[in-house]
């Protein structure tokens, strides 16, 4: 991937975004490392009479006030347009100041603003049924975010488990573990949990802002997640069962077996059992309390012939 992007000449944030959006194709990779890009694509694109330009066009994020200049609006306006959830983020980062700024492809508000229906937004004022959701502190940009992320994860996965740990991340986690009671599902699920962009160092408040972002908070989305984690989940099951230790696949052994249909004990098993077995009449542990001693003895009577055996060397030295 970082090679791709170089030959493309693109930075890894747009890289990732021209993956996202279908600009630069990519297959599973052979070995095993996840995705990777074909040298035919790579071909394909920088035959472009126009490469590198029209792929950075279609990759363009801008800011609020950028994005304000495109659609010829001010920059307040362009805030309420977003906040009531009519054009969508493509991104997002956190600036020095721990504040959210929210990025938004150019061409898709070029496109906002050519179309005729979308006029009465840009120029008059805006409805009073709109302005009373603005007022009640509606913003639709991380939801909106989301469900775009939720769409680019989903669109290159083939395994339905991979599928059910996409829905997944995007709910905390204590709604995972409500859907998803078995331990060994739940590992299986942390197997293909997709990679999250980092802001910041783990733990810091710039981290935490981030992961609220990411996670789902509106109760009409993490309905709709749980239901469609519910219906991955099975399909990922009927698919493939999660792993499981060997002991739990063994069969159970049921008590009240004949012992011609009893299993026998594997041989080491039986030399132990053999090993442990008490004379009959004898109290467990009672050889080994009365053997004690015995080690004892012989353990001190070793000690003192190897303390005595330099000095009665020395006495043999000086007669000779």
């Amino acid at each position: 991937m970082s090679r791709a992007a170089r030959e493309l000449g693109l930075k890894r944030r747009e890289f990732e975004l021209a993956v996202h959006l279908g600009c630069v194709r990519t297959v599973p990779d052979e070995g095993g490392g996840g995705r990777r890009v074909g040298r035919d694509e790579i071909d394909r694109l920088r035959h472009d009479r126009r490469f590198p330009e029209t792929l950075r066009e279609r990759v363009r994020a801008v800011g609020t006030a950028e994005g304000a200049k495109l659609m010829d609006v001010a920059p307040t306006r362009f805030t309420r347009l977003a906040r009531l959830g009519l054009v969508t983020p493509v991104n997002f980062y956190l600036n020095r100041y721990r504040a959210v700024v929210w990025l938004y492809l150019a061409d898709e508000l070029r496109q906002f603003a050519a179309a005729k229906e979308t006029v009465p937004l840009l120029t008059g004022r805006t409805p009073p049924r709109l302005r009373d959701q603005l007022e009640a502190g509606l913003d639709l940009r991380p939801r909106n975010w989301r469900g775009r992320q939720l769409g680019f994860l989903l669109r290159p996965t083939d395994d339905p488990w991979a599928r059910a740990a996409v829905v997944a991340s995007f709910l905390e986690p204590s709604q995972v573990a409500d859907i998803v009671k078995d331990p060994y599902e739940r590992a299986h699920l942390n197997r293909f949990w997709p990679q999250r962009p980092a802001h910041g160092v783990p733990g810091s408040p710039a981290a935490r802002l981030a992961e609220r972002i990411m996670t789902a908070d509106d109760p009409d989305e993490i309905g709709w997640l749980r239901a469609d984690l519910t219906k991955t989940l099975a399909e990922a099951r009927d698919h493939q069962a999660a792993p499981r230790p060997r002991s739990e696949q063994a069969p159970p052994c049921y008590q009240g077996l004949e012992p011609e249909n009893a299993v026998a004990a594997p041989p080491q098993q039986e030399s132990r059992l053999k090993t442990s077995a008490q004379p009959e009449g004898e109290q467990p542990g009672t050889r080994e309390r009365h053997e004690a001693p015995e080690r004892t003895r012989g353990l001190l009577s070793r000690l003192r012939a190897r303390k005595t055996r330099p000095a009665r060397d020395r006495r043999r030295a000086a007669r000779v």
